[in-house]
This record gives structure tokens, sequence and C-alpha cells, in this order.
């Protein structure tokens, strides 16, 4: 279990610092994100081979750094701590109502005023926040992994 942990928290450490010093979005987010974009729209889908659903696609960028997510986008948001948009930093997880029924949307800020997202016409892809779609429906942002500081990664 302390193996997992460190190892995760030697994943976040990465995940924080390289654009603005954050190299999860220059690195490893881009990474992840470039091996699976295109991949189509699946209902329920959580991978690769198979297809991400909006959700299913958050949870495997995460997974892939040692995080695990909720499986929906509802539970998703109630993680972690809100982040304003001027605030946004690469890794955020960004909410959309697309229902009309609250949370419904979600991808991951990649820095830029952009996001990546399975979409559900277009499979996984990068939009703009400033998408009139997108900006009428933007709900918030989380950091979930805000807890961690850069000491105890140090100390791990």
């Amino acid at each position: 279990m302390r193996k997992t942990i460190i190892a995760a928290a030697a994943s976040l450490a990465i995940f924080f610092t390289m654009q603005s010093g954050n190299a999860f979005a220059s690195t490893t987010l881009t990474n992840v994100v470039d091996s699976v974009y295109g991949t189509p729209y699946r209902l329920g889908g959580i991978s690769a081979s198979s297809g991400f659903d909006c959700s299913g696609f958050t949870k495997y960028v995460y997974q892939k750094m040692g995080v695990t997510l909720p499986r929906v986008s509802t539970d998703q948001f109630k993680q972690g701590a809100a982040v304003s948009k001027s605030q946004l930093k690469p890794g955020d997880l960004v909410f959309f109502n697309t229902t009309g029924k609250g949370v419904s949307h979600v991808g991951i800020y990649v820095g830029n005023g952009e996001f990546a997202h399975s979409s559900s016409s277009k499979g996984v892809r990068i939009d703009s926040l400033s998408n009139s779609y997108y900006k009428a429906r933007y709900v918030g942002a989380k950091r979930i992994l805000s807890q961690y500081t850069y000491s105890q990664y140090a100390q791990a």
C-alpha cells in the first residue's frame, strides 16, 4: 500500500510541475491525450480500444497518473477543491451542464483556454472553453490534487 501511495505521489509531483512549472501539462497530459486523441465516443466507455464517454476519458487519464477518480461526472464533480476559471491549471477537471439537469459533462483543462474531452459527436478532442456551446454550459472546475504540496512529495 505504501509503495502505491509513494508511486502515486511521485506521479502527482510530475502532474503539477511544468507549464508555469507544470510537467503534467507539457509532458504527461499531452502524451496521454495524444495517445487517445480521436478515440470514438462510446456511452459507458472506459478504454482506448473500445471508446470513451466523457467521464470514462477523465478517469482513464487520471488512472494513467496513478489517481483513481469516481466513474461518473456528477461524482467527479464532488471531488477536489473548486477553482475559478481564471485560476485554471492544466490537469484541472472542467464541468458542464449539457442536459439541463446539472453536471453532465467533464473534460480536463490543458492550458491556453482549452480542454480535452470525449465529445459525443466527435470522440476525444480538444475544444476551447470560449466556444459558445461550452461557455454557455460551463458549471465550474475542480482541482482534484490540490491537497498535495511539493514538500509532501519530497518526504514520500
